[in-house]
């Protein structure tokens, strides 16, 4: 099996791999390739993550290179410890090591406010009085320029004095702020005298409060590219309009390293919010259980599910590097996942539903174990013995009293398949005298099609799943879809808030379902497919061997599979047209 690191595979091309070759063609990084994965520990990493993950480290992996993980923690009001373990347990689990590369912008306090000091002293940086609303009010619009800070002419040695006192606390939270000192008048608001150092008195997670005065965001994070002398700095298309500030930055403090800021399009998911700020709502506002909640397109929460670390690298090479924003449809991450399980899943029978059937003409007192294919894809995965009695469950929705066409499962008078057994024919119905709801079937089975064959060549149209119900375990399944039911929830076009788009049948909880007895002490996390059903996945958090809890992970239908299809039909109709 191949790993997260394994370079003998094709290595995908791209803008940004070519402009990588082309660098070193060049000699422009001396042959260095230095990426970075660069999160903010203000929560979970999600799905978009992992296509920035899998894209640094692949392309640091593809060209000898090296990949470092920092953390830009320099807003202490929204970071949390918990946030730093929780990325880096996903970046371990989706396959990559960043080795003795681990970094935090905190690491750097020191040397950032030594570099705004020198902006200071260049006169390339002023301390401001105005509050946040002023500054957004002086800073104009896309077609007003901005207009000076009444403080922007303050002296330099004015300025060094009052920063220092920023430092050492003199000032109230949010009194003061240092700005860069470019041109109010440029056509990229980024570059109207943006903010780089701000007063927040809060407790910082690593430093405590060594520090009361905390660096931008933009600020902090090329020069911390640049002390990691980082060759290529690769971020989403948001960023673009910041290239000119972060290369400002460098130029005026003349900085040794200057990496090179290349842009690509971030992941946007159907029927998923990717934005951090949106995803905390979902979790603040109890619309979910938390981050890792099935539902979430967290990498917890796809863990938690039953993704695979190598469906989601398959998911992040298919759907490539682009230029351009777009909304990928999320029936390819499930064809991926799909793809992926239907190769290392184990195959199990399960009834969400149950109903009861007997089988008049089995003996009492008789059991007898059937052999089954544990995965037809791999041979080597073996069989196991499942157990046949006189009282099984089927799914009740296998079963119709009165069959609407192409109905070819099991009604009265009717023989069926059981997987793995023998051909059963139902010959009554039992119901609630009160409700009219069947709960009871009895059928009768033919002896001589032990296995499901039948000697005499004939043939049946449908196969069921089954369990025995003296030998069956009673489970919890959770059933999820879709958390919105709206394509792209996060397009406010119809002024609607993404809240108004939530699916409020996103999970479905059946409490009385039966799994066969192969399944008792079943790990935490492991993946089967339960057989006509889907995969499901024993929940990581709630499950025991006192208490079965799966999480259906996807279903078997393809979507996917089936545009591919579609698509490959219509390629091969116009070649030949």
């Amino acid at each position: 099996m191949k790993t997260a690191n394994d370079t003998t595979s094709a290595i995908p091309s791209d803008f940004i791999r070519n402009i990588i070759a082309e660098d070193l063609k060049t000699n422009k990084t001396r042959g260095r390739v230095v990426t970075r994965f660069p999160p903010e520990p203000n929560g979970y990493l999600h799905i978009g993550h992992a296509k920035s993950i899998c894209l640094n480290f692949g392309i640091a992996a593809e060209n000898g290179g090296i990949c470092n993980l920092r953390f830009d923690d320099t807003n202490p009001i929204k970071e949390e410890v918990e946030y730093v373990e929780s990325i880096k347990e996903d970046v371990r689990w989706l396959g990559f090591d960043w080795g003795d590369r681990l970094f935090y912008a905190s690491d750097y306090f020191e040397q950032l406010y030594q570099y705004a000091v020198q902006l200071v002293k260049s006169g390339k940086a002023y301390v401001c009085d105005l509050s946040a609303d002023e500054i957004r009010r002086y800073r104009g619009t896309l077609t007003e320029p901005g207009k000076d800070s009444p403080y922007r002419s303050r002296s330099v040695e004015e300025n060094l004095d009052l920063f220092e006192r920023m430092r050492s606390g003199e000032f109230e939270d949010g009194s003061r702020v240092l700005r860069a000192k470019i041109d109010m008048a440029s056509g990229n608001l980024n570059m109207r005298d943006p903010v780089i150092y701000r007063i927040l008195l809060a407790e910082h997670h690593r430093t405590g409060d060594k520090w009361c005065i905390y660096p931008m965001y933009d600020f902090a994070h090329c020069l911390s590219d640049s002390i990691e002398r980082i060759t290529h700095s690769i971020c989403t298309l948001e960023f673009e309009d910041h290239r000119p500030l972060y290369d400002w930055f460098l130029d005026e403090l003349n900085a040794d390293c200057h990496p090179r800021q290349v842009e690509f399009a971030r992941l946007n998911l159907s029927y998923t919010v990717t934005s951090k700020r949106k995803l905390a709502h979902l979790v603040e506002q109890g619309h979910v259980t938390g981050w890792d909640d099935p539902r979430m397109p967290t990498l917890s929460g796809l863990r938690r599910r039953g993704y695979t670390p190598e469906s989601i690298r398959k998911f992040a090479e298919r759907i490539g590097v682009a230029k351009k924003d777009s909304i990928v449809d999320i029936a390819l991450l499930e064809h991926c996942i799909r793809e992926d399980l239907n190769e290392r899943a184990t195959r199990v029978m399960g009834v969400l539903r149950p109903l009861r059937v007997v089988i008049d003409n089995y003996p009492e007192d008789r059991m007898e174990e059937l052999e089954a294919i544990n995965n037809p894809e791999d041979p080597g995965m073996g069989t196991r013995k499942v157990p046949f009695s006189r009282v099984l469950y089927i799914e009740r929705d296998d079963f119709r009293e009165e069959p609407p066409k192409k109905f070819f499962r099991l009604a009265p008078g009717r023989e069926v398949r059981l997987r793995y057994a023998y051909f059963i024919t139902c010959l009554e119905v039992v119901k609630d005298q009160q409700t009219g709801e069947v709960v009871e079937l009895h059928c009768t089975y033919d002896p001589e099609t032990r296995g499901g064959w039948s000697p005499d060549g004939r043939k049946v149209k449908a196969t069921l799943h089954w369990v025995s119900a003296a030998h069956s375990l009673k489970a919890e399944v959770r059933m999820y879809d879709h958390l919105f039911t709206k394509t792209n929830p996060s397009d406010e076009k119809d002024g609607a808030d993404f809240n108004a788009y939530l699916n409020q049948n996103s999970l479905e909880t059946l409490n009385s379902c039966c799994v066969e007895p192969s399944l008792a002490g079943a790990a935490p996390a492991s993946r089967y497919q339960f057989e006509r059903l889907g995969y499901f996945c024993v929940d990581s958090v709630d499950s025991s061997d006192e208490a079965l809890v799966f999480n259906r992970t996807v279903t078997l239908r393809d979507t996917w599979a089936k545009i591919e299809k579609a698509q490959m039909r219509r390629t091969i109709a116009d070649g030949s047209s």
